[in-house]
């Protein structure tokens, strides 16, 4: 093995993704809607933007390894009706936002968006605009599943606004996607993302998942090299989390048929050295952009920032999400709503928020939050410059998490100076096991400790 593989397998373990700290395994039914309401009101700030999700949950069909909150449907029906719920509950929140404050970001989220009809699309951008003021300039971004989709899917979210596209491509070896049950050939993909280059997208995102059954060096070496051709503008390879006991449907994968632990190990190396050579810059956490994104410029400038819609530009925006299980987010809360669609209809139309548990941050909470996010986003923490911001001293708040760090240290991954903590150009690779060491509830121990996947 290299050394690499070495240190990934070394380093593999169970860890959170860090969209949010604490994670949202530790939300509670304590925080109801009462609370909310207040913090809405409470929170609202003229010049401070807004990021809007939509969780748009149904699907055609099931796709086995999902591990989204969705609902496969052929009654087209559900959605229609789902958008007056999608108003009801965004008339809600309206009420309570000042309505100066600009929209920087929206972002549609599944499920599969685009199992909206191209009128619906339509319909819910004009709910949307109905309650809130986006800036001319907002980043709108879709995500996008080849099937079913038509040129006028994209032509309707171009009309409408959108200038950001990110397709589901998962995989393009055809035993991998009759495995999963999704099938989609390549030249379908091919000409989906050549509509949304001719249409004008101004950023194209692929994903991808390694880990799924059937796939070998060979077939995903190829799967790489074809998506590396077509040259999207970022790409996200997420690695399959096989959670049978939380969801069912992913017991129809077979687990003879996965990659053992090795080729998996193996795998993470072809695509660091892939993509590194086609120049693509691994932001962390299995995500790469091209040298001149702005994802790239934000992380050189450290302006970046990590929250439920995952790598963002715009740190100074509160979340408001909406749909079944969305997640909302301001400086010091976090609230999640009802995952079951007909509870959260029922909700919505009874004329509540339809919240089914949140968080307040406690202050130690928002300090090991910054400290998880700047060394995920920014790849190195100012020991000074924390400490005055937070009126501690850096060296005895995370003793802890600087003893955690040293074995790390000894392997490359971070430098451990009297004044930084600095992630080297190896330890991108385990950003996920770095800021594990900040986590005071990993730390806690418990016959409760919820189960994450595994970091490599």
């Amino acid at each position: 093995m290299s050394a690499l593989t070495d240190l990934l397998e070394k380093y593999s373990k169970p860890g959170p993704r860090y969209t949010s700290y604490p994670t949202a395994p530790y939300f509670n039914t304590e925080f109801t809607e009462a609370d909310w309401r207040a913090e809405l009101a409470a929170s609202q700030k003229p010049d401070r933007g807004l990021s809007l999700y939509f969780h748009i949950p149904f699907c055609d069909t099931l796709c086995y390894y999902c591990g989204c909150n969705m609902v496969a449907t052929g009654d087209y029906k559900k959605a229609y009706q789902y958008l007056d719920y999608l108003d009801m509950e965004m008339a809600q929140v309206a009420e309570l936002t000042l309505p100066s404050r600009p929209v920087k970001q929206l972002h549609w989220g599944g499920g599969t968006p685009t199992y909206l009809r191209p009128q619906d699309i339509r319909r819910l951008m004009a709910l949307i605009r109905n309650r809130f003021s986006i800036a001319d300039d907002a980043e709108m971004g879709c995500e996008a599943d080849p099937r079913e989709l038509t040129r006028e899917h994209l032509v309707a979210l171009r009309e409408t606004g959108f200038n950001r596209l990110s397709i589901g491509v998962q995989d393009l070896d055809d035993r991998v996607q009759k495995a999963v049950n999704r099938v989609q050939p390549e030249g379908m993909i091919k000409e989906v993302y050549g509509w949304a280059r001719e249409l004008g997208f101004s950023s194209i995102n692929m994903d991808l998942i390694v880990g799924l059954p059937h796939q070998t060096l060979d077939s995903f070496a190829r799967t790489l090299d074809k998506v590396v051709a077509w040259s999207p503008d970022r790409l996200a390879i997420f690695s399959y989390a096989h959670v049978p006991w939380m969801k069912k449907h992913q017991k129809l994968i077979l687990e003879k048929d996965l990659p053992d632990f090795a080729t998996r190990l193996d795998l993470q190396q072809l695509i660091h050295d892939r993509l590194s050579a086609a120049g693509y810059v691994n932001i962390g956490l299995d995500h790469f952009a091209k040298p001149n994104d702005e994802i790239v410029k934000a992380q050189n400038s450290k302006s970046l920032w990590r929250n439920f819609q995952g790598y963002t530009t715009h740190k100074e925006c509160d979340i408001y999400a909406f749909g079944a299980s969305s997640i909302s987010q301001t400086p010091d809360t976090y609230v999640q709503n009802e995952k079951n669609v007909k509870k959260y209809q029922d909700m919505v139309a009874q004329g509540h928020l339809p919240v089914e548990r949140g968080l307040r941050l406690t202050r130690d909470n928002q300090i090991r939050r910054d400290a998880i996010a700047t060394v995920m986003c920014d790849l190195e923490l100012d020991k000074a410059s924390f400490s005055a911001n937070w009126g501690v001293d850096f060296d005895t708040y995370f003793a802890d998490a600087l003893k955690d760090l040293e074995p790390l240290a000894a392997d490359g991954l971070v430098r451990l100076e009297a004044k930084y903590v600095e992630v080297t150009e190896l330890g991108r690779l385990f950003l996920r096991n770095i800021a594990m060491c900040f986590d005071n509830y990993l730390k806690q121990q418990s016959t409760d400790q919820p189960r994450y996947s595994r970091t490599a």
